[in-house]
């Protein structure tokens, strides 16, 4: 096929030796099969700011670290070179997010190389060696739901352990392969301590895995791994091997309706003590 334009600097500098198809369009980038070698791999090519559509991008940049106090002004300003330092920051986040979570051990696409815009990786296959379906393509038994879903919540974990939220986990971001679950697309992963959506992100993106997977496996649904693993993960005492059992039980704190009143009355009190010293001074 016609080499988009975007990966043709990888084919002029040997990175590249053919563009087979193109595998998918979607919000943020568009996705080619590659020829490396005699290896197929995956090329993301991403989109301008100005063609993607994923909304709230500025919940999902809080936190990011800039190299310089330069470019964070420039991208505070939104000027001409901010807004190019802010789209460098969001193409790069993935491919620095898929180092980081391969190293830790959770199931991720290998990454190769980010180059003008242009992640190359890990085509990730199923056991014929095609393309691997997406999760939200896939029937499951009851059996391989449960299966499946732990090995979720154990890479889940993981990447927690590494520092990240995957922030818009659900069954069209999984792909599975002949041994299980791979996790995908990630620019938009948030550093769990510096983001202040993190938690709400966190326990979105259980929340969606639970419901899926608890469509085949019902007693999963009564599950409650996501306020489980964020205490744990707050109390400093998350490992990527911690047992978790699925349980949460939230605290509960009886009201004192006689101080709680006492309070209201005493502020309601100071304000009219201020309104009628007010007006005191104005008559004088």
């Amino acid at each position: 096929m016609k080499i988009p334009s975007r990966i043709q600097p990888l084919v002029d500098d040997g990175l590249i030796d053919e563009v087979l198809q193109r595998l998918k369009s979607g919000k943020e980038a568009d996705v080619y099969t590659v020829l490396c070698g005699d290896s197929i791999r995956c090329a993301k090519v991403y989109k301008e700011a100005t063609q993607r559509s994923f909304k709230q991008a500025v919940q999902y940049q809080e936190g990011r670290k800039t190299r310089n106090s330069r470019s964070a002004r420039a991208m505070q300003k939104g000027s001409k070179f901010g807004r190019k330092q802010q789209e460098e920051t969001w193409q790069t986040a993935e491919v620095d997010a898929l180092f980081r979570l391969d190293k830790a051990g959770v199931r991720v696409p290998e990454p190769y190389i980010c180059l003008d815009g242009v992640l190359l990786m890990e085509l990730v296959t199923d056991a014929d060696g095609m393309v691997a379906p997406r999760l939200s393509d896939v029937t499951l038994t009851e059996e391989n739901a449960i299966s499946d879903f732990h090995i979720m919540i154990r890479n889940i974990v993981r990447m927690l352990c590494a520092g990240l939220v995957h922030g818009d986990l659900s069954e069209f971001n999984v792909l599975m392969d002949s041994q299980g679950p791979v996790i995908i697309d990630l620019p938009q992963a948030v550093d769990a301590a510096a983001n202040n959506h993190a938690e709400s992100m966190f326990e979105r993106d259980v929340n969606n895995i639970t419901a899926y997977y608890g469509q085949f496996a019902p007693q999963l649904l009564k599950t409650r791994y996501a306020k489980e693993i964020w205490q744990l993960y707050e109390e400093g005492k998350l490992t990527p091997e911690v047992p978790l059992t699925g349980r949460f039980v939230e605290e509960e704190h009886k009201v004192d309706m006689g101080s709680l009143m006492d309070e209201i009355i005493a502020a309601e009190d100071e304000y009219y003590d201020r309104l009628r010293i007010s007006k005191e001074r104005e008559e004088e």
